[in-house]
């Protein structure tokens, strides 16, 4: 799926007097009660993408389930809806209807067709008691994008009211696992994160193993075995180019981007000793950062760049460690009961997220970056592989069972709002991105 970029329209936020605001931190305990009816079209009006009328629907769906999705929010059924939405009540909206349903917000808006193919998605957002709008916001796209203007609108809308950046306009790269376990085929696999636009990058003809998206994500940087040989690789999506790195010394594996994308960090097998390195991307130049005897991996940068977690068994057992950028300071950070393995820095910077298991635990678990406030947020049994949302609100990982498939799964820092995410088969090893440009 193509994606294009978006034009702000001639409807300017609006900031407003209404103190309506949802509690980010309470989970699906308390969502609220908002209704999303669908968005009416001035002339209903062939598409590429269907009718005007149609995506209205469809738009409608979209923000929905979004907001749905995020624990925070419990739309109102369509079916309680006594009042049909026309354009005139787009801006001046029926509150009292609206109250008899007990919403205490409203999501509208219209779509429109422009003369040169382009469509006007306008999104509003309302609070019903207080009779007052909280925010508007116009967006033009290529009737194709009519996705990307829906998530966009979500996003507007989990912002105003949580005070936090949305995450719904984004993607997921993943591996698409299937066949039998002892033959496993792996493929690239990229959707939006709701699942949408899915679509295979790999042929699954070679295994592949954890994705990672670039901060422009123009690039996946992944672990192929291409050849029998584990190596780390390179694609760009607008190309589909795949190249190696080059790297010829050992096995390397667990790749991640630098937050200014310039950069490789990744783990390097040499003369039976596993350590972290770094390679300028440009100059293919390597640098070695930990030196120690054991091994080092999954590394992870923290979101300024100057300080890097990772896990090592130098200690006898996994456990997490924090070091500089350059490789000084190195610090162990976990400590309790039990392993500590695959770190991911919140793109925050106020947690680390990774999988937790021992003492009878296997999950995933959260924890500043100075090893304190350990939180275990699931424990699903073989619950690992976990990656950020954009705001570092949401953290997405897999589930393997007791012997069965792997799943994708998502759950929200207050450990409540825990949901299996759709994909057209088994799935693992998730990458979110950052939110699309």
């Amino acid at each position: 799926m193509r994606y294009f970029p978006f034009l702000l329209a001639a409807l300017v936020a609006v900031p407003a007097a209404a103190q309506l605001r949802v509690d980010i931190n309470s989970g699906i305990s308390q969502p609220l009660p908002i209704a999303v009816p669908d968005f009416p079209t001035v002339l209903d009006v062939p598409t590429a993408a269907g009718s005007t009328a149609v995506l209205g629907q469809s738009i409608a769906e979209v923000i929905t389930n979004d907001l749905r999705s995020s624990g925070l929010f419990r739309p109102l059924s369509s079916a309680a809806f006594t009042t049909v939405v026309g354009v005139g009540d787009v801006t001046k909206p029926r509150y009292e209807a609206w109250r008899t349903l007990a919403a205490q917000a409203l999501v509208t808006g219209s779509v429109t067709a422009n003369p040169d193919g382009t469509i006007l998605l306008a999104c509003y957002a309302y609070d019903v008691f207080a009779g007052e709008e909280l925010t508007r916001q116009g967006f033009v796209t290529t009737a194709a994008g009519w996705r990307r203007a829906a998530h966009k609108c979500a996003d507007l809308v989990y912002s105003r009211l949580t005070g936090e950046s949305g995450y719904f306009d984004s993607r997921v790269v993943y591996i698409s696992e299937t066949g039998p376990r002892t033959k496993r085929i792996k493929r690239l696999a990229v959707m939006d994160q709701d699942g949408a636009g899915h679509r295979f990058l790999t042929s699954g003809q070679n295994l592949v193993l954890t994705p990672r998206f670039s901060p422009s994500q123009q690039q996946i940087t992944y672990m192929s075995f291409e050849g029998n040989k584990p190596r780390i690789w390179l694609y760009t999506l607008g190309t589909a180019k795949q190249e190696s790195i080059g790297l010829s010394q050992g096995m390397s594996f667990a790749p991640r981007f630098s937050p200014d994308g310039r950069t490789l960090i990744f783990s390097m097998a040499v003369n039976g000793n596993t350590d972290i390195y770094t390679m300028d991307i440009a100059s293919r130049k390597l640098s070695r950062l930990t030196s120690q005897s054991g091994i080092e991996t999954s590394p992870s940068y923290s979101p300024d760049g100057s300080k890097i977690v990772f896990e090592s068994d130098r200690g006898g057992t996994q456990q997490l460690y924090v070091m500089n950028a350059d490789g000084s300071g190195q610090n162990r950070i976990s400590f309790g009961e039990g392993r500590a393995a695959s770190p991911v820095w919140s793109p925050r910077g106020d947690l680390i997220a990774f999988t937790r298991f021992g003492g009878g635990r296997f999950g995933i678990s959260v924890m500043r970056p100075d090893g304190s406030g350990e939180r275990m947020l699931t424990n699903g049994y073989q619950d690992e592989g976990a990656t950020w949302s954009p705001n570092g609100r949401v953290i997405m990982y897999f589930r393997s069972g007791r012997g069965g498939p792997p799943f994708l799964w998502s759950v929200d820092l207050s450990g409540q709002n825990e949901r299996k995410l759709p994909t057209p088969l088994d799935g693992s090893d998730p990458a979110w991105s950052p939110l699309l440009p």
